[in-house]
């Protein structure tokens, strides 16, 4: 028989879940007044703040990985920040505790709270520059899609397995002028694209639920930490994701040195990323295709959250209703 303290050290994540459902509600709630007001930063720095404060209820070890930035960039929820109560498992946190700052500054759909945790050691450090994604949903052969096939090879092979057209195929893309030739050479092989503003997590999470969303796949480049992120998402919704990291100058790669990268031309898998269970949470701000925002009623707040867990592919979604204060 465990002993109570031995057990308590270990990851179990049914248990840890919930309480992480209650950190990614309280990021959304915090900046729901937030919504439409143009300010970019106090509704970052609300959910930042709420999430905080909750992730110090949780009886764990906790060391944030993937953060808001440095610690000299970033007051709270740094990178390498403790939180918890420190009496539970060592756990790793990845976080975005408002994923489209901009979106829900303009009331535009898609913005979510998002955080991740695993067993301490398994998630990617990555570091704070540009990763080159492509990502597919369940269901699919390992080597279906892969890095070294051009944009339109990818589309091509893509509709093979599916058995259609490549006009039959939408592929999500971050529209940004560094895309521009991305975006011509999928039109080229009749696909669809849907462009998004800000939110690539949510992006690679629509390729997860095509029937859903629409959306098949899902390519270009964004930030790596929202590419851990992603993968966290796919490891428990199904699917395949690969990521490079891309650099710009000499402290770009500094960055990644210190993160503990080594191999800066290593194509990495979803299972890379996330290299144990792992428990996500995300939360509705806006309103969006994968979840519902945040809904206003006379004296109470609802929310829409979504609770994965890797280890059993459970996805469960949750409404709560809360009183204003």
């Amino acid at each position: 028989m465990v002993a109570p303290l031995a057990e308590a050290q270990v990851f179990q994540d049914r248990l840890l879940s919930l309480g992480l459902a209650r950190v990614s509600e309280a990021a959304a709630i915090a900046c729901a007044p937030l919504i439409g007001r143009g300010d970019e930063k106090a509704a970052d720095q609300a959910a930042v703040n709420a999430m905080r404060d909750q992730l110090n209820l949780l009886d764990i070890s906790g060391v944030v990985v993937i953060g808001e930035g440095e610690r000299d960039e970033a007051p709270m929820l740094f990178i390498g920040e403790e939180v918890g109560t420190g009496k539970g498992p060592a756990v790793d946190i990845a976080l975005d505790p408002l994923e489209g700052t901009t979106l829900t500054a303009k009331d535009m759909p898609n913005a979510l709270t998002v955080i991740a945790m695993a067993p301490r050691g398994t998630l990617l450090h990555a570091p704070d520059v540009y990763m080159d994604k492509l990502a597919i949903g369940p269901g699919f052969k390992p080597g279906t899609v892969t890095f070294n096939m051009s944009p339109s090879e990818r589309v091509s092979a893509l509709a093979a397995a599916k058995g259609v057209s490549t006009m039959q195929i939408t592929v999500c893309v971050l529209e940004r002028p560094r895309h521009e030739a991305l975006i011509d050479e999928l039109r080229g092989t009749g696909a669809s694209i849907r462009l998004i503003t800000d939110g690539d997590v949510a992006g690679v999470m629509h390729c997860a639920e095509p029937d859903v969303t629409g959306i098949d796949m899902y390519m270009g480049s964004g930030g790596a930490p929202e590419g851990v992120l992603a993968a966290a998402a796919l490891k428990c919704m199904g699917g395949q994701f690969f990521g490079k990291l891309m650099f710009r100058n000499d402290d770009e790669r500094g960055r990644a040195r210190k993160a503990g990268i080594a191999n800066f031309d290593r194509v990495y898998t979803r299972d890379d990323l996330v290299r144990g269970d792992v428990i996500f949470a995300a939360t509705g701000v806006t309103q969006g295709s994968i979840l519902r925002g945040i809904q206003r009623e006379p004296g109470y707040i609802t929310t829409e959250t979504i609770l994965m867990r890797s280890k059993t592919g459970s996805i469960r979604r949750m409404s709560y209703r809360s009183p204003l204060r």
